[in-house]
């Protein structure tokens, strides 16, 4: 223990108790961009120049001992397209730790947060798995595609990519994924953010106080039923300090063997859960065990301490959920199919994957919307940002801030202005800092085809090829949808209509259409009709609206009334 205390740099201190290290998943769900020449596979060798570059055209801010670049600057270092550094810009603001003001008021990127946003880019996702009964998924994923008959003229390779009937890895998968790339990856990590001090041994390399609390961009410390707690207030290099002197550095090898150490013991702390879970019997609250047959009054999603809920294997129901019925700020919706699902809660960020025939409306969501590997999917989401990714046959209900990503092989996507409202929306807007006032619905970016992101190989310079991008809807076929209100009397809000304004010609057809019902309505009361007119008009209505209900997939609605 003397030793210890006499030489504290010589053996990195464990962590408290029960807390193991933690990737932050948002920088690798939310945070990956298919431009190839943002991804670099040598490690230090360009981004180390790089940084450097970067600095020389970096605006220093005295107050705060940091390095900041706008997107000009950018731009011109990466010899990107203006546009695509003012998305990678946008893109690191959505999944640094904090709200980054700077940045979204045009106060540019920090230099350090930049450089290991770029070199996550390198990351490749893990392979989706195949569903653990697939039996129960043919029951729920329709046999027939339109897109049946394009697939089978495919490559094998073509055909996985564009296989939408896939299920996302579990949680833990995820986690161990990335944590060994962090481990595989730190030295060059470590060393991009260290100072060079005098002397030739590795000891030249140290990591100031400041620059080690970048790394919370990527590890934090927690655990189940616990609070994520950021890196520096679990390290021991800084932690006894004079707060009111400038802690002194500390070799940046005694960063890289504690952060290791405790990588590993998280990696093994997975492993073992995995083997108790594989060997013990399931639990209701495994958050890697999907829900099935559930309803709106039974449906509980599954949680996570790390601030997540998770809503799974939804299946010819529906599924209500406000705040209080979520853990943490995010939610993730799988594999559901044939559904409504509301989510009517202030988040800061959303995935939908793997669902077909659903309707899923998302309150407020103030970071970032993924929606991936979808089939005739409707999505109705107030946002800041949204990306698209691998998608067939779905509409996009938008009410957005940023304009919409497209990535990956998607194919009739329809995009459309925000169509719906709840009476916290509002509410759940400001606090998540979305503004109607601004809405990007009609102006989508699409990237390639081939997203470099994913663990399968790729044809040379299909990654350039450019996404199909959506349509604009049919102001013909644009119908206000309404949420039931469950609880009338319960709530507070103040949102009386849709809070985004309609542009005209989706307005123009509405009024047209709520003036062609009118009309009709008053032609049926002054119609004079014997008794069985009027009941085989009724049944030709009732056949043409049934009709109607199924044509528009608003047959989903009435699955609301069955938990009534």
């Amino acid at each position: 223990m003397s030793d210890s205390t006499e030489h504290p740099t010589s053996s990195p201190s464990p962590p408290p108790p029960h807390l193991y290290l933690h990737p932050r998943r948002e920088p690798f769900e939310h945070g990956l961009i298919p431009i190839p020449k943002l991804i670099f596979t040598d490690g230090t060798q360009t981004l180390a120049p790089l940084k450097h570059k970067l600095l020389l055209r970096s605006t220093p801010q005295t107050h705060s001992q940091t390095h900041r670049v706008d997107s000009a600057a950018l731009s011109e270092t990466l010899q990107i397209s203006p546009d695509h550094a003012r998305l990678v810009l946008d893109t690191l603001s959505a999944v640094l730790c904090s709200d980054c003001d700077e940045i979204e008021s045009g106060g540019g990127a920090d230099v350090d947060d930049l450089i290991l946003f770029l070199y996550i880019q390198s990351y490749k996702r893990l392979l989706p798995r195949t569903h653990k009964d697939s039996a129960a998924v043919a029951d729920v994923w329709p046999s027939t595609s339109a897109f049946d008959g394009y697939l089978s003229a495919l490559s094998p390779l073509q055909l996985v990519r564009s296989n939408s009937r896939r299920f996302m890895p579990s949680q833990s998968d995820d986690e161990a994924h990335q944590l060994s790339y962090l481990q595989k990856h730190l030295a060059n990590i470590i060393s991009l953010l260290a100072d060079s001090v005098e002397g030739e041994s590795e000891e030249s390399l140290v990591l100031t106080m400041e620059k080690f609390k970048h790394l919370e961009f990527l590890f934090y410390f927690g655990e189940k039923g616990l609070e994520r707690i950021p890196l520096a207030q679990a390290a021991p290099f800084f932690a006894n300090s004079d707060p009111d002197m400038p802690a002194a550095p500390v070799p940046a090898t005694q960063v890289h063997d504690w952060l290791l150490q405790n990588i590993a013991s998280a990696l093994e702390h997975i492993s073992e859960r995995f083997s108790a879970k594989e060997n013990g019997p399931p639990s209701s609250s495994d958050q890697d065990v999907p829900m099935t047959d559930a309803c709106a009054s039974s449906v509980k999603p599954s949680t996570s301490a790390r601030g997540s809920s998770f809503i799974e294997g939804i299946s010819k129901s529906s599924c209500l959920k406000q705040a209080s019925d979520l853990q943490g700020s995010s939610v993730k919706v799988g594999n559901c199919h044939d559904s409504v699902i509301y989510i009517l809660a202030p988040l800061r960020y959303a995935t939908i994957y793997g669902c077909s025939d659903a309707t899923i409306v998302l309150g407020a969501v103030g970071k970032a919307v993924r929606v991936e590997h979808c089939e005739r999917v409707h999505v109705i989401a107030a946002a800041k940002r949204i990306c698209i990714a691998n998608c067939r046959e779905c509409v996009f209900f938008l009410g957005v801030n940023r304009r919409p990503l497209i990535v990956g092989d998607n194919h009739k996507l329809q995009v459309a202005p925000y169509n719906t409202f709840y009476s916290q929306l509002e509410e759940h807007m400001n606090q998540v800092g979305i503004q109607a006032t601004i809405n990007k619905w009609d102006d989508p970016v699409a990237l390639g085809v081939v997203d470099p992101h994913d663990s399968l190989s790729h044809p040379a310079g299909v990654s350039d090829v450019q996404a199909e991008s959506a349509t604009r809807l049919d102001p013909d076929q644009f119908t206000t949808f309404l949420i039931p209100n469950w609880f009338e009397g319960e709530s507070s809000g103040s949102t009386e209509s849709n809070p985004f304004q309609l542009p005209d010609v989706y307005m123009s057809s509405q009024l047209r259409n709520h003036n062609n019902l009118g009309e009709m309505k008053q032609i049926l009361r002054e119609t004079q009709l014997e008794e069985s007119r009027k009941r085989e008009l009724s049944t030709a209505l009732h056949v043409y609206f049934k009709d109607w209900l199924y044509a528009s997939g608003n047959i989903r609605q009435l699955y609301c009334l069955q938990g009534d």
